[in-house]
């Protein structure tokens, strides 16, 4: 009779895969070496990542920002689509980091997944890399962690933190607005990443509409609409600071166009903004329209066709939306700064109504 060892408890039998990770760390470590600079030393797979600031910085300072993609995951796991959230991930934490003047450096992701899959997590980072080359910054390094019993085996979330540079007299920011200044828009390529839960609410369980169904609104389906990538504005936001005297960005997230933009107004002054200089996309109207959405409650929630402003000297109006527009960004002139009765109050209000909304 053979006696037979008694198997004892291991990783694997817990759930957490190393062999997994190795695998998923082959497949998207080429995609992660595109995304760099010539700062970065050394290469992936270190502790900690590696980034000489060089360069001839008279007094500079360091701008981060972390951010994570929301609800809109629930989509791209039904949809069973990873290779777009990554540029999510990184527009949300970039475009923060772009308002202050700071240009983007370097991004550092974090990935929770339930069941370490390679080829998925394989997708995200290779959106992330490529947001990161759109950004101009490099990806230098992250993490992904399973956590068996804590997330069910399809489930995952990211969230990334990122750094950049801008001299200390070259901040952004409410000190340098002024009455009269000028609000210029910057077309959003549609919900970005705010306002999943809400839109999920609305066309999938009120209204119980199909992912994969084409609409004939977007020319696609419902899923393809709702996963259309986050666009990424930093490479704009500098190409205007270097061409224009620009006085502040706004990036139009949670809370949407007023409460974004009021953040970065000094006190005692107000953004007037028109509604009827643009007219938002269809998937705003069709979420308005089939949950009975109000308008106030549309514009706390959704950027409704608005990704990033730019407050701008009223002189450099005209070269400023050249600019965008050389940069195949849709922009228009939305409103402009004024004197507040009020002393205390800083914040933008929308007037009139949208052309065909």
């Amino acid at each position: 009779m053979t006696e037979q060892t008694p198997s004892g408890a291991s990783y694997a039998a817990a759930g957490v895969d190393i062999e997994a990770g190795d695998r998923a760390v082959e497949l998207f470590g080429p995609l992660a070496k595109k995304a760099t600079r010539p700062e970065v030393q050394g290469g992936l797979g270190g502790f900690a990542g590696l980034f000489a600031l060089k360069g001839s910085y008279r007094e500079p300072l360091l701008a981060a920002a972390t951010d994570g993609v929301g609800t809109k995951i629930a989509v791209a796991q039904r949809m069973d689509k990873h290779d777009s959230i990554g540029l999510d991930l990184v527009a949300m934490v970039v475009d923060d980091l772009v308002v202050c003047g700071a240009e983007p450096l370097f991004l550092q992701d974090y990935i929770a997944v339930g069941k370490l899959v390679p080829q998925r997590v394989a997708e995200l980072v290779s959106g992330i890399a490529d947001g990161c080359v759109r950004a101009g910054c490099a990806l230098l390094g992250g993490e992904t962690a399973e956590h068996p019993g804590l997330m069910d085996p399809d489930d995952y979330d990211l969230s990334a933190t990122g750094v950049g540079v801008v001299e200390a007299d070259a901040v952004l920011g409410p000190d340098r607005v002024r009455p009269g200044d000028v609000v210029i828009a910057m077309g959003s390529s549609g919900l970005h990443s705010n306002g999943y839960s809400l839109a999920r609410k609305v066309l999938l369980d009120i209204d119980r509409m199909s992912l994969t169904g084409h609409v004939e609104e977007f020319g696609r389906s419902l899923g393809e609409e709702l996963l259309e990538p986050t666009r990424i504005y930093a490479k704009d936001c500098l190409a205007l600071i270097a061409e224009t005297d620009v006085r502040t960005f706004a990036h139009v997230t949670g809370g949407g166009l007023a409460a974004n933009l009021a953040r970065v107004l000094p006190a005692g002054m107000t953004a007037e903004l028109d509604r009827g200089t643009w007219n938002p996309a269809p998937v705003f109207k069709l979420i308005a329209q089939r949950g009975r959405v109000d308008r106030s409650e549309m514009e706390k929630t959704f950027n409704m066709g608005v990704g990033m402003v730019a407050v701008i000297a009223p002189e450099d109006v005209d070269r400023a939306l050249a600019v965008l527009t050389a940069r195949h960004i849709e922009c228009w002139t939305l409103g402009t700064v004024k004197k507040a009765k009020d002393a205390d109050a800083a914040r933008a209000v929308l007037v009139g109504e949208h052309p065909r909304f």
